[in-house]
């Protein structure tokens, strides 16, 4: 489950107590895991939610987890965007990520750019609940952190225009998981969602129907950088 300690104990702080002279040691460089403990910021949570249903991934490293950002060359601005963000809260190195070359599949050569956080030991639920066995999976209360930032980031890192709607490639995850996704989304946003094929076995994505995209820009438009509107399909 998808279960913050660190956000309910947030939730929970009396309201006479002034959350900003809370001591926040996660801020300061060379900080160790351990303390960094948080309370995190729910809209930093969405980033990372949404991340990690997209392109983003979790690594434990030491006694806490760090979530590693990646994206194409194509789509920098949008990973500078997310580094900014998260390196003025205090989460990551500020240092502006560079574009670097590797080698895919076919021997392709890709540009990539790329950033990870700071580790935190406050991350490690996050970790517990999108990988079992070192497969990543999907966790059952993920309705209660998908938010319109969370989806908007997950659709900024996978979701591509097609046709007249749009679609999630969710190819690496297993079509109990996309089903249960495209039933979390019917629900909590009253979006039709279909579960199509990827065009390859055993994979699948999302598909967000023409009917469905006005709904949808309304929505995530508040929360897309400006770089990635195309997505949106020209409904925007």
């Amino acid at each position: 489950k998808l279960l913050c300690p660190k956000w309910f104990e947030f939730l929970n702080i009396g309201s006479n107590v002034n959350i900003y002279s809370l001591s926040l040691p996660f801020i300061l460089p060379k900080t160790r895991a351990i303390k960094r403990i948080g309370p995190h910021n729910y809209d930093v949570l969405s980033i990372l939610i949404g991340s990690l249903l997209g392109d983003g991934y979790a690594e434990r490293h030491g006694f806490g987890t760090r979530i590693c950002f990646q994206q194409e060359h194509l789509n920098n601005l949008y990973l500078l965007w997310l580094h900014n963000y998260l390196s003025e809260l205090g989460y990551c190195n500020s240092t502006i990520p560079i574009i670097s070359t590797r080698l895919g599949k076919g021997g392709k050569l890709r540009y990539i750019s790329r950033f990870k956080t700071y580790t935190f030991t406050s991350f490690n639920w996050i970790h517990s609940a999108f990988y079992k066995n070192g497969t990543k999976v999907i966790p059952e209360d993920i309705g209660d952190y998908l938010s319109p930032l969370a989806l908007a980031v997950w659709i900024m890192d996978d979701g591509g225009k097609v046709s007249s709607g749009l679609k999630i490639a969710t190819n690496n995850l297993s079509s109990t998981d996309v089903e249960f996704l495209a039933t979390v989304l019917r629900n909590k946003y009253a979006l039709k969602v279909s579960v199509i094929s990827a065009g390859s076995i055993n994979q699948y994505n999302l598909y967000f129907s023409k009917s469905t995209m006005i709904l949808l820009a309304k929505i995530i438009k508040p929360y897309l950088h400006t770089s990635m509107y195309y997505k949106l399909n020209g409904y925007i």
